[in-house]
């Protein structure tokens, strides 16, 4: 009854520690989250990229050792 009429304050260091710990781990959450959403938006652009420009090994022959080179066969005799 004492904490009532106002003889003593009611201790709420562990509250605070408690609010202030959740608060943290949301940071946390809210950080991770940041962080797969600009990694899913890297992969997507490089996605794009390589749709749009291509890429130099399409236009390499496979069938040689050094695909550089190219394939000197013709079609016709």
């Amino acid at each position: 009854m004492g904490g009532l009429v106002g003889g003593q304050k009611a201790d709420t260091s562990a509250a605070r520690a408690q609010m202030e710990q959740q608060r943290i781990e949301n940071e946390k959450l809210r950080e991770q989250a940041q962080a797969e959403k600009r990694d899913m938006a890297q992969q997507e652009a490089a996605r794009k990229m390589a749709r749009t420009r291509g890429g130099n090994r399409m236009l390499l022959a496979e069938n040689r050792l050094n695909p550089e080179a190219g394939v000197d066969e013709t079609l016709g005799a």
